[in-house]
């Protein structure tokens, strides 16, 4: 079986992935999936695609993951496994795409106006 490599992007953070054959290790950043998000919640998050199908322990993932927070990183990444289980095979597609793992979350962060605190924050009106 080739490398197949995709791309998965939440927010500010962007989530590249090799997937193999291999015995259902996740490699991020160079280190275990476990040790790299903190909280079980991030951890089942990042899986979640794997278990639905049942093909977690037959893949190998390592990950290179950039920008953002941790949070938004898991989703990234969750986006990427989910698009290299469609590329491996395309009949996994309307199971993850009814769980709504296939759509790309366009939600980002407003950018701060100029003369105001934050995006849409004022300051306090005075009257008087």
């Amino acid at each position: 079986m080739e490398v197949i490599n995709t791309v998965g992007r939440r927010k500010s953070a962007i989530a590249r992935i090799y997937l193999t054959e291999g015995k259902g290790t996740i490699t991020v950043n160079n280190r275990d999936v476990a040790e790299y998000f903190k909280t079980d919640q991030l951890v089942y998050v990042v899986k979640q695609p794997l278990n639905l199908i049942g093909i977690a322990d037959n893949y190998d993932i390592k990950v290179n993951l950039c920008g953002g927070g941790y949070s938004g990183q898991a989703e990234a990444l969750r986006l990427a496994i989910t698009r290299a289980l469609v590329k491996l095979d395309e009949a996994h597609k309307p199971v993850l795409k009814a769980q709504g793992f296939l759509t790309r979350d366009p939600r980002i962060v407003e950018r701060k106006k100029p003369g105001r605190p934050k995006a849409r924050k004022r300051f306090q009106f005075s009257k008087r």
